[in-house]
């Protein structure tokens, strides 16, 4: 699996509106067959900063990336940010969350 963090630094004016920026990428990253979660936050630290958590399988990764909504989505959310978002992406066993063995609820 594919493990995707992005933080976006969205424009103070733009922050109302990010989720409406990237909602039509969001729903076509979604759909993908390679897709296996596409999450956003906002940064509790960070009002202006946008968090999002990806995973896709090892073949999905490359297709989402060539996908034309790709991008476009980035062509989208590119007026409305301060500076280059920051990344983490690595290949890592598995095919999606597990429940933590550290603090198990029962």
């Amino acid at each position: 699996m594919y493990l995707i963090v992005v933080k976006f630094p969205v424009k103070p004016e733009s922050v109302d509106t990010w989720m409406e920026v990237v909602s039509d990428y969001t729903s076509a990253v979604r759909a993908e067959d390679g897709n296996l979660f596409f999450e956003w936050s906002r940064s509790v630290d960070e009002p202006n900063e946008f968090v999002l958590v990806e995973g896709f399988t090892d073949d999905g990764a490359a297709a989402h990336v060539e996908s034309p909504h790709f991008s476009e989505g980035i062509e989208a959310m590119r007026p409305h940010l301060t500076a280059t978002p920051k990344i983490i992406s690595r290949q890592v066993e598995g095919d999606g969350w597990d429940a933590m063995g550290e603090l198990q609820i029962d």
